[in-house]
């Protein structure tokens, strides 16, 4: 998988996005097994896979940790929507409120450190794993729904106000003009200690369950989400470590890993097949028998909204989508880029990226450190650089919460029904197996237009097929 040259130079990229991509330097040597002879040729093979991982960690910290913590410019004038939630950033208590949000997403990106990974000597996965990285923060922004009360926040987000100095573009606010500050300075240093005491007290239940979904996405091979083990269900797939997996391909790893976890006996993922969500197969997951109530499901839609690039026609669909509270998340980014995006402000995508490396952490470790998993910069990206291939995440909780999913998702959709919906939901069961992981020869693919068949050209694109 090779990427096209011109599409490191889209419109609108900035010299950092036009640096060659990181994944260049990985050499498929590195990936390729050792046999049980290990000769001086193969130990030199293997020092020279693990000098390229070090290399490729190197070059990530540097191309993606300097443009990490440049400002993206946030407008006073227009609302930012994140999950279903409109924050009006000229108010100081609503930006104070997107702040807090923002940081206490889970944020999963590339380590390096870690325990090799089953049949190789990579000990990162960086240059290859960003596809990985941003489906392991849509599960994880579905465990948090899951498991925690609503509109949860990270407790050291409230607290850490130097966390958030320079992450927003905004002009600042004078502090007497703050009438939260001017409440803070009556009220004394004394009164606010007791009460930050008091909340973490209460803190330390969601606390520990927020620790222990981190847990779960740790870079160890036990941990049920961790890149060990989905590299792992990638394999059945014709996948190993080092090869780059597409946004429906992480989907359906997903499924697999939610699927035999046994810490998760009440949640299911459901993969929609050729942009269907079938009904009876979503409630043949979720139904069981009395008294156990409807498992909760994680709704995972592979599209592509587009050939070579994103038809604008989709965009307005793509916000409504966003805009509501239901959807966690999308699996998509910049050819060859995997990002998860989380929102928008006007004509600009919110996102997370996962192409910092760091080092890993042991999450065996009682208080292991929790700021490398959380990020405190919002980013934006104009929708005009997405990627077409993307995979789109819902969240149910119970079956009234799938029932209400239906329609408002429906009603998103009709934006998109003058041209071709999006995705699609139908009554009954799907005519086969959801198991859409065969990549299509040559990167062609077809598109299904009622009965005619046209190609597209993909080489330049995330995915390795279409799915519509």
């Amino acid at each position: 998988m090779n990427p096209d040259a011109s599409s490191a130079r889209s419109e609108g990229q900035s010299p950092t996005d036009d640096l060659v991509d990181d994944w260049l330097f990985l050499s498929s040597d590195s990936a390729e097994p050792q046999g049980p002879g290990v000769s001086r040729q193969d130990l030199e093979t293997e020092e020279r896979g693990q000098l390229k991982s070090k290399f490729i960690s190197a070059w990530n910290s540097v191309k993606y940790g300097w443009s990490l913590k440049q400002k993206s410019k946030f407008s006073k004038s227009s609302p930012v929507i994140m999950f279903g939630q409109s924050y009006e950033l000229k108010d100081h208590e609503e930006r104070e409120h997107f702040r807090r949000s923002f940081a206490s997403l889970l944020w999963l990106t590339y380590r390096r450190g870690f325990p090799q990974l089953a049949g190789c000597s990579l000990t990162t996965d960086s240059g290859w794993g960003c596809v990985l990285r941003t489906g392991q923060t849509l599960l994880a922004r579905g465990l948090l729904l899951h498991l925690m009360p609503p509109g949860w926040t990270w407790s050291a987000s409230h607290h850490d106000h130097h966390a958030f100095k320079d992450d927003m573009d905004l002009p600042r606010t004078r502090p007497s003009d703050s009438a939260e500050h001017r409440a803070d300075v009556k009220e004394g240093p004394k009164k606010r200690g007791r009460k930050l005491s008091l909340g973490s007290l209460m803190d330390r239940p969601m606390e520990a369950t927020h620790r222990r979904v981190v847990s779960w996405f740790a870079d160890h091979p036990t941990a049920p989400f961790g890149i060990h083990q989905l590299v792992e269900w990638g394999k059945s797939s014709g996948k190993k470590a080092g090869d780059w997996y597409g946004p429906s391909m992480a989907a359906h790893i997903l499924r697999k890993a939610v699927a035999a976890s046994a810490d998760l006996p009440d949640l299911v993922v459901y993969v929609a097949q050729d942009c269907t969500i079938y009904l009876e197969d979503v409630k043949g997951l979720c139904e069981q028998p009395p008294p156990q109530s409807w498992k909760s499901v994680i709704i995972l839609v592979p599209v592509r909204l587009g050939g070579r690039e994103l038809n604008p026609s989709y965009v307005t669909c793509v916000k409504k989508l966003l805009t509501l509270q239901c959807c966690i998340g999308i699996i998509g980014g910049k050819p060859k880029h995997s990002l998860f995006f989380v929102g928008f402000q006007d004509d600009h995508l919110l996102y997370l990226d996962p192409h910092y490396c760091r080092p890993a952490v042991d999450t065996t470790k009682e208080n292991f450190p929790l700021e490398s998993f959380h990020c405190k910069y919002p980013r934006k990206m104009a929708f005009s650089r997405m990627d077409p291939s993307c995979t789109i995440g819902f969240y149910a909780k119970g079956q009234k919460d799938f029932e209400s999913l239906c329609t408002v998702v429906k009603e998103a959709l009709s934006t998109s029904a003058e041209m071709y919906p999006m995705f699609i939901f139908a009554e009954g069961k799907s005519s086969e197996e959801v198991e859409q992981t065969n990549a299509a020869a040559n990167n062609m693919a077809y598109i299904q237009r009622k009965t005619q068949r046209r190609r597209v050209d993909t080489c330049s694109s995330m995915d390795e097929f279409v799915l519509l």
